[in-house]
């Protein structure tokens, strides 16, 4: 009899919680759920409860909040397996709870949902489906970092579809993706840069002519990225924002720079997006973009890339390089990706079936002489002639006159975030003993200073000996008298140093380790691409965040308002084939020819 009153708050508790639950979607069937609750519920007997709320928060700019980042979504998913994979909790019905918090809400949404479309397999419309079902009301979208009033949503199905798009497409991989090496670059004292295409595009925040620390933001030179860009296969540098430093610096050291100079917070000429396509889908590795933050910019013109070989639409675009970098694509930049949509889809399918029909020249050529297949390489590079932009001049703005733009106030703001595992000096850039686990190989920390002797990368022919001896011994006999011992040297250093200014750093020796097999994503490096033309240097100006843009570059555009009972419902996108950048991978004949 004493233990009737217990028995009876147990049943009453179960019911209570049997209630809650008929409000809560359910992703897996008797197993696993979402729901939105006011209180801190108690785990029973045959329910367990878990909360991320305050564990899992996202540094915000201004009045953005989410979505969470690629190495947040990480944990989460680590974090729900192991708790399926419990033993303890084999029998539980497992509920992922949030507050009515809507900012939360969402974020606690966009994880479970992503969680569902990653491991579950099931479609970003279904999941959708389940987390609006039930008691559940629409969820608050997710805006831009932008100062001001939000001109674009980003709903939580746009997020689950680019996350389903980069999945299909290879971008990331969570049985080898690095947490704590996306975690380091990250960071504004490690270099402040992610990959958003792996192996091919990654955004990083503008070098300064000198490495040092101004008003507590570090600031790196871009002879501190070298090594870093060099073990990834990183080719080309493109640069989007004034001329701080010299370009030279990066052509020195064996890099392709280009510049694409367009105004803080505007949206790109057709002419800049253009040869932008061109420079990606010509670099014979990966290309790094930048302009002051590294954000506005940088993420619109990666997203018309996006658009136009993987097909993405302009809200997975912009979800996905936010879900990479927090904070990229603001104001007008995200109504110009909607626009340029479905001519980037058109110019893409143009591109792809050239390439199909080049490649099927290629081979038709390839059997009928193959003594001529470089000619026949030739024909795959895409022609273009020098373009002089002459629409605007650097001399018309100047930095004193310009003040602070949004760049600086992003740059700024990133740069205050407290140190979560790192310090920063000037002798260097490396992490706090004991508070983060070693560095693998494939983490390369930035260095400050060193010993000025850039070198330009040169291919001898000796890469091509040694090619053709590895697969073929008794070919590499016979041509051995070909290549005599001169030609297995490098250039003299005395002939490739540059004359940097006495107070710009120069960097450290590289390291005599071998590059990584897979980026910080885990993905394999990329295939090198045809060769690139020469690099076009044009003229720039100076930011300009109150510049109006030019007649008929955004025409404002609003797209389904937040409702507080129901939210809007994306169709799921019409297409999903994966169109990947064919790659020519010269042959052994090829190395013949070409030395």
């Amino acid at each position: 009899m004493p233990n009737k009153p217990k028995v009876l708050e147990g049943l009453l508790n179960e019911m209570a919680h049997d209630n809650e639950l008929l409000g809560a979607a359910e992703l897996i069937r008797d197993r696993l759920y979402f729901a939105t609750l006011r209180g801190k519920p108690k785990s029973t007997a045959n329910t367990h409860y878990f909360c991320t709320d305050d564990e899992f928060i996202y540094e915000n700019f201004y009045a953005d909040f989410g979505p969470l980042n690629l190495a947040v979504l990480y944990r989460y998913c680590c974090k729900l397996n192991k708790k399926l994979k419990s033993f303890t909790l084999s029998r539980k019905r497992i509920i992922h709870y949030t507050s009515y918090d809507q900012q939360k809400r969402a974020n606690a949404a966009f994880l479970i949902g992503a969680y569902a479309v990653i491991y579950l397999k099931r479609t970003p419309e279904e999941v959708y489906r389940a987390l609006i079902s039930g008691t559940n009301v629409s969820y608050m979208p997710f805006r831009d970092a932008a100062f001001g009033n939000c001109t674009y949503n980003l709903t939580i199905l746009d997020c689950l579809q680019g996350i389903r798009k980069a999945l299909q497409h290879g971008f990331f991989d969570f049985e080898t993706f690095d947490v704590e090496e996306y975690e380091y670059y990250e960071r504004v004292e490690n270099g402040d840069f992610n990959w958003i295409v792996p192996g091919k595009l990654l955004a990083f925040s503008g070098p300064h002519p000198k490495s040092k620390i101004e008003n507590g933001y570090p600031l790196h030179a871009p002879e501190a990225y070298f090594p870093y860009f060099r073990q990834h296969n990183v080719t080309d540098v493109v640069r989007l924002n004034r001329k701080i430093y010299e370009g030279r610096r990066f052509t020195d050291a064996g890099f392709e720079h280009h510049d694409l100079f367009f105004v803080d917070g505007s949206t790109p000429s057709d002419l800049i997006t253009r040869r932008f396509l061109h420079i990606c889908e010509s670099a014979e590795g990966a290309v790094a973009v930048h302009c002051k933050a590294g954000l506005g910019r940088t993420g619109t013109l990666i997203g018309c890339y996006m658009m136009k070989h993987y097909r993405f639409t302009a809200a997975e675009t912009i979800a996905w390089i936010r879900i990479c970098r927090p904070g990229s694509v603001i104001g007008p930049q995200q109504n110009f990706l909607e626009e340029k949509q479905h001519s980037m889809w058109v110019e893409g399918d143009v591109y792809h079936s050239k390439q199909k029909l080049q490649q099927q020249r290629q081979r038709r050529q390839q059997e009928r002489d193959m003594a001529h297949l470089i000619s026949s390489l030739d024909d795959i590079s895409i022609t273009s002639t020098s373009i002089n932009s002459s629409s605007i001049n650097e001399n018309d703005y100047r930095e004193e006159n310009m003040g602070v733009t949004q760049g600086d106030k992003l740059r700024a703001l990133k740069g205050r975030r407290p140190l979560r595992s790192t310090s920063t000096a000037l002798g260097g850039i490396c992490p706090v003993p004991g508070s983060i686990s070693p560095l693998k190989p494939s983490k390369v920390p930035l260095p400050f200073s060193a010993t000025p002797s850039p070198r330009r990368l040169v291919r001898s022919p000796s890469s091509s000996a040694d090619n053709l001896k590895s697969f073929k011994p008794r070919l590499a006999r016979s041509l051995g008298n070909l290549y005599g011992p001169d030609d297995f040297q490098e250039e003299d250093e005395s002939e490739s140093s540059s004359n940097f200014p006495p107070s710009a750093p120069a960097p450290l020796p590289l390291s005599s380790a071998p590059p990584p097999p897979r980026f910080g994503f885990g993905y394999p490096l990329a295939d090198p691409r045809l060769p690139p033309p020469g690099p076009n240097f044009h003229p720039e100006v100076n930011n300009n965040l109150n510049n109006p843009p030019g007649p008929g570059t955004v025409r404002p555009m609003k797209r389904a308002a937040f409702s507080p009972n129901r939210g809007p419902v994306r169709s799921g996108p019409r297409g999903l084939t994966g169109r990947p950048l064919s790659r020519s991978i010269p042959s052994l004949q090829t190395e013949y020819v070409k030395y």
